[in-house]
């Protein structure tokens, strides 16, 4: 039986980066992968999906929370893979979870654990709640060398904790910290450039 698995970790973690060598390595043996985005995410454009290092391939199929996957896209498919997981909606991550099932299909979806807030997504609670395989992908913290477990919003320079849950950005706008790091730039009200 195929499963699901969340390879989850926090922002410039190489999350992306990961997914598409996943497609490559399929593609390159002659098999058939699917690529899914969450439709909101239009960071590097509405139809692509692109990893910081500027290596992109084409979303094979958008999601919308409500999305309702036809499992015929999904014939002769060896692997599915979703970006930003962290951005589905439950139902969404139900179905691919009874696709990997009834189709024997593995799908391995890619996201974020928690918000900038430290706070659980929908789409990551619900892959916490029924992955087969969860696995880390690590990164150190932006402010010292240890691992990096949360996501640092700032906005000019000061971090924050305002703004929606979902608020989109790289670089310019999230930073990988441990939590002491974490804490630390909270209660200082600003973020030292990462070195």
């Amino acid at each position: 039986m195929a499963k699901l698995y969340f390879r989850h970790g926090t922002v410039s973690s190489a999350k992306t980066l990961n997914l598409l060598a996943v497609a490559h390595n399929y593609r390159s043996q002659g098999k058939q992968v699917v690529l899914i985005k969450p439709a909101l995410d239009d960071r590097f454009g509405s139809e692509v999906i692109r990893s910081r290092v500027g290596i992109e391939q084409a979303a094979d199929l958008k999601v919308l929370a409500d999305t309702q996957m036809d499992r015929r896209n999904f014939e002769g498919v060896s692997c599915i893979l979703v970006d930003e997981a962290q951005f589905c909606s439950a139902a969404v991550i139900d179905q691919l979870r009874e696709i990997s099932i009834d189709l024997n299909i593995p799908v391995i979806c890619y996201g974020l654990r928690a918000d900038f807030r430290t706070e659980l997504f929908e789409g990551s609670r619900r892959l916490f709640e029924l992955a087969d395989s969860i696995e880390e992908v690590k990164t150190t913290c932006a402010f010292c060398n240890r691992k990096a477990i949360t996501n640092l919003k700032h906005v000019g320079g000061v971090a924050t904790l305002a703004g929606p849950a979902v608020d989109l950005g790289a670089e310019e706008k999230y930073f990988p910290a441990c939590y002491a790091c974490y804490k630390e730039q909270h209660a200082q009200g600003r973020v030292r450039q990462a070195a």
